[in-house]
């Protein structure tokens, strides 16, 4: 309990008197000061017992009395001593007056006490406050660390709730809610999404305040983790601010979630090795080792129809849409207020924060897809392979789900920056999706999403998924700077015969395989007789130097012409 000026007028051996402001007697004592300066306010810090004996003030003058005392309550001066039987018999009624006037307590301290007994009384008072602080903050720490090593993470927060008198709440390197303490707080925690996001954007360790008693709601916020940027994020709210003992506590639990954090850390990046074991295990076509190694890892993935993700960063110009379409997805998942799955459930083979840290679009689509895993309680295998990601994920699952909303709001980030004529430096991204397989053919989905992953590169899409390719056309496939090469050295000929105005070469071809050879419907839709449509077919032979009886020549001719078509 803090030193107030009622416990030292209730100490027996001061025989301290009120004379002025006995209703304001419950104010902490920050010190003890003695000053006889006329203005002794600016040596003054607020909170302080000034102990005088009016040897250089006008004590007897209302004005300068009123002056003196309204001076000393506005630089936060908590109360008056005065020393009767030194300068003066009894305490003037200027002052006494002035004092009540003001509020400002007013305690007369007879001769036989001096000043030094009433500094180390509250010396004393402060050192044993600030020790039982101490040791109630070694008390909660003790029960913290018993906490996060029986409970975990959970019991910690709801330990730390009940040593602050409030709550508490865990976010993740998303700023998404995983945890609260008590859990009521849930939906408290979760309006705080945004400002966990602009401290997450801070070098670490970072930390903010957040409303006040004005709010009902005073809540500290502290990022977590050793690196440039945090991985996680606490949150502490209560009625009022933290006391010594509560910050202790606080900074203990600071501690043991970073310790938590840095040794999930550990573990992500073993998992990472396994989980590169095992995929190429399942490229080489050793399904059964890969199940052996993969164990309670990635043994649940494995037993159920998965996709292959194969996503690279390729540089572009829009690169803010990167970042418009990771905050999009970020908020239109509403944070849950639940701790996530036990860690046997939720696996992935990179340690996605980390990854985060560089601000990249394979680590923002990282960190998207193993946040959508940890909230279903899915298994999901990432594994970095220099500028690529590969992902292994649930058919149907959350995870995948998030993939394709992700690359969703890319898209319309990125067609809304081109509209805007906006960009900058960066990189964009590129991915390719697999149809559903096993561990069997992971091999033949690995080289799915890989077509896949150029289909979209070459479209200028952002994901492509393997199934559109079987269903779609090939003809966007031309759309190739190495295509549209070969397409204009083969027609060029003819565009330079046409250039001459002897005939239209290039029209006659298209309208001959487009009527797959059929004379007089071809020489129909050119208006011309068919015997001057077949003059010009031999006249096209003669100039390529090929057969049109060739089957593979009317096809590599036919797609010429389309890629070259403006229609």
């Amino acid at each position: 309990m803090p030193l107030t000026l009622a416990s030292l007028v209730q100490h027996s051996a001061l025989k301290l008197t009120v004379r002025a402001g006995g209703d304001r007697l419950d104010v902490p004592v920050r010190w003890a000061h003695v000053s006889e300066l006329a203005d002794p306010v600016p040596y003054m810090e607020g909170g302080e017992l000034l102990l005088i004996t009016a040897l250089q003030l006008d004590a007897e003058n209302p004005q300068a009395m009123r002056r003196y005392v309204k001076r000393l309550a506005e630089a936060g001066v908590v109360g008056i001593g005065f020393a009767v039987g030194v300068n003066y018999d009894e305490i003037p009624e200027a002052l006494v007056e002035a004092a009540e006037e003001e509020g400002l307590p007013l305690l007369e301290v007879p001769r036989r006490t001096p000043f030094l007994a009433i500094s180390k009384a509250v010396s004393a008072a402060l050192a044993a406050d600030q020790y039982r602080a101490v040791t109630a903050g070694f008390a909660a720490q003790r029960e913290l660390t018993r906490q996060a090593l029986s409970a975990g993470p959970e019991g910690l927060l709801a330990a730390l709730a009940a040593q602050v008198d409030g709550w508490t709440a865990l976010y993740d390197a998303s700023g998404a809610v995983v945890a609260t303490a008590p859990e009521w707080a849930g939906r408290r925690a979760a309006r705080l999404t945004a400002e966990v996001e602009r401290l997450r954007d801070r070098p670490a360790p970072a930390s903010a305040v957040v409303g006040g008693p004005e709010t009902g709601d005073r809540v500290e916020l502290h990022s977590l983790g050793t690196g440039r940027r945090p991985r996680a994020a606490l949150a502490v709210g209560t009625a009022a601010a933290l006391g010594t003992a509560e910050r202790y506590a606080v900074h203990s639990a600071i501690a043991l979630l970073t310790l938590i954090t840095e040794r999930s850390r550990s573990l992500h990046a073993a998992e990472q090795r396994i989980g590169a074991a095992v995929l190429r295990m399942l490229l080489a076509g050793q399904p059964d080792h890969a199940r052996a190694v993969a164990g309670d890892l990635y043994g649940g993935l494995l037993d159920a129809p998965f996709r292959m993700i194969v996503a690279e960063s390729a540089p572009a110009s829009a690169t803010r849409a990167h970042a418009d379409a990771h905050a999009r997805v970020r908020t239109a998942t509403p944070p849950v207020a639940a701790m996530p799955p036990p860690a046997a459930t939720v696996r992935s083979a990179a340690a996605v924060p980390a990854a985060a840290e560089d601000d990249g679009p394979l680590a923002g689509l990282a960190e998207v897809v193993e946040t959508a895993a940890a909230r279903s309680g899915e298994a999901v295998l990432i594994v970095p392979e220099g500028e690529r990601l590969v992902v292994l994920a649930a058919d149907g699952g959350a995870a995948l789900a998030a993939c394709g909303e992700y690359a969703e709001a890319l898209e319309a980030a990125r067609t809304k920056a081109v509209g805007e004529q906006t960009g900058g430096e960066g990189g964009e991204l590129v991915v390719g999706l697999s149809a559903p397989t096993g561990p069997v053919a992971t091999a033949v989905a690995y080289k799915q999403a890989e077509q896949a992953l150029s289909v979209a590169r070459r479209r200028g899409r952002v994901l492509v998924e393997h199934e559109q390719l079987a269903s779609g056309s090939v003809l966007p496939l031309l759309a190739d700077d190495a295509v549209r090469a070969f397409a204009d050295g083969l027609l060029r000929p003819l565009h330079e015969h046409d250039a001459t105005g002897r005939g239209n070469l290039v029209a006659s071809l298209r309208a001959w395989l487009s009527r797959h050879g059929q004379w007089d419907a071809a020489a129909a839709d050119l208006g011309v007789h068919r015997h001057t449509l077949r003059y010009r077919m031999r006249r096209v032979e003669e100039i390529l130097g090929r057969s049109l009886d060739d089957a593979d020549v009317r096809m590599e001719l036919w797609l010429a012409l389309k890629a070259t078509s403006h229609e």
